[in-house]
């Protein structure tokens, strides 16, 4: 079996575009949260805040009419797909994949055509409204984008999609199906629909205060944070890195994945299923416990989901567990659903790279029943060697990557 390398990592995100911009962001410990009542029609929706893409401009990246014909959450993938490229100074060639997650698709898309077909009639519907709203779209777009012939196709697990869709990119390359993968997420979403379905469940931040509304971990956290952006990395097997001088930022050394079989919304209690998906990343890995210096945690800020998440931690390292730290970079980017996984890989690329472990920003009360290490308000000196990525997704879809520095 081969050996799976991270080459290059392209990320839009509510702290910048590029991962020298994500990184800044992680080193000074910035909230990229703000309050969008003033942007969005929110009338009857408790939760004001969210995690946009200001930055993000299609333009700057893609041809006038080329972006007209997108998405924004295929605009998002294509711009991050190019900057993992370019970081990596890698040329598509025969033998690759692209696997995409997103956990809605372009849902702007079908609420604008909607609002076209009540008011001005059928005529008025975009023939582009299917192919663009289409969940599998992100990994089409890439594919003609940068024309790669190889198995593309996108990955639909809710909040688990990104860390899905790298992990079966990484045992596509293992197992010696392809040579190398583009591999990770894509999501925008915030639209008042979204954040009234999700206020409604009771799922978000009630909280007006954007430097304090997501804080993961913390006694007060009160629900998630909407974020958006995309993320993409550039996995080669090690020939092929090899083969044409390529430098690697990581390995990818183990994943797992579980289903918890509970309920579609909420975790199970016992944290069953996120226990599973973590022991099968370690022992795919062949790793203990012990060895594991570093987890970047799921951490949504909603009460049952921290607590559940905690519980599967102290269950798999079992008194490791406190002297491991534990963090959330939904603290300071909200939570991109589909594209959160992929996009909090580069906090662990950052501690690899930067010996810094990523900061809790926003944690400031202990809650005793989330009662570990969890790297409260600023980054932290560190030397880390082996990281867990934790994703759990509605429907009790679960995922979690293991990954070693170079």
């Amino acid at each position: 079996m081969a050996r799976v390398f991270i080459s290059g990592f392209g990320v839009v995100s509510p702290l910048g575009i590029g991962k020298d911009a994500f990184f800044q962001g992680l080193r000074e410990g910035r909230v990229a949260i703000r309050r969008v009542d003033s942007d969005l029609d929110l009338t009857g929706i408790e939760a004001k805040v969210a995690a946009p893409c200001d930055s993000f401009d299609p333009l700057a990246f893609l041809p006038p009419k080329r972006a007209k014909r997108l998405g924004r959450t295929s605009q998002m993938a294509i711009v991050a797909a190019k900057l993992a490229q370019e970081e990596a100074k890698f040329s598509p060639d025969d033998g690759g994949a692209v696997v995409v997650g997103t956990g809605i698709g372009a849902l702007e898309i079908l609420l604008e055509n909607h609002a076209s077909f009540l008011s001005r009639g059928a005529e008025r519907v975009s023939p582009f409204l299917i192919p663009l709203m289409m969940p599998n779209a992100p990994a089409a777009e890439i594919s003609i984008e940068f024309g790669i012939k190889g198995p593309s196709f996108g990955v639909v697990t809710a909040c688990a999609a990104s860390t899905h869709a790298i992990g079966l990119a990484y045992e596509m390359i293992r197992w010696g199906q392809v040579e190398w993968a583009l591999a990770g997420g894509a999501e925008a979403v915030i639209l008042p629909l979204v954040l009234a379905a999700f206020d409604r469940m009771g799922a978000l931040s009630r909280n007006p205060d954007p430097q304090s509304a997501s804080r993961p971990f913390d006694r007060d956290r009160d629900g998630f944070v909407l974020g958006e952006g995309a993320a993409i990395l550039l996995l080669e097997s090690e020939k092929h890195l090899l083969s044409r001088g390529g430098e690697a930022l990581a390995e990818i050394i183990g994943f797992g994945q579980s289903s918890d079989a509970f309920h579609i919304t909420a975790p199970a209690e016992d944290g069953e299923g996120a226990f599973r998906a973590m022991a099968s990343a370690l022992g795919e890995a062949g790793l203990s416990p012990e060895d594991v210096d570093y987890i970047n945690a799921h951490g949504t800020s909603t009460p049952l989901n921290d607590r559940v998440e905690t519980l599967a931690i102290k269950r798999l390292f079992g008194p490791r567990a406190k002297e491991i730290p534990v963090s959330s970079t939904k603290s300071q980017i909200g939570h991109l659903l589909g594209a959160a996984g992929a996009t909090e890989i580069g906090a662990i690329l950052f501690a690899f790279s930067e010996g810094l472990v990523p900061a809790t920003v926003t944690w400031r009360n202990r809650d005793p029943e989330c009662d570990l290490d969890y790297v409260p308000g600023t980054p932290r000196p560190g030397k880390v060697r082996v990281a867990l990525k934790n994703s759990f997704g509605f429907g009790g879809q679960n995922a979690a990557l293991l990954l070693r520095a170079v």
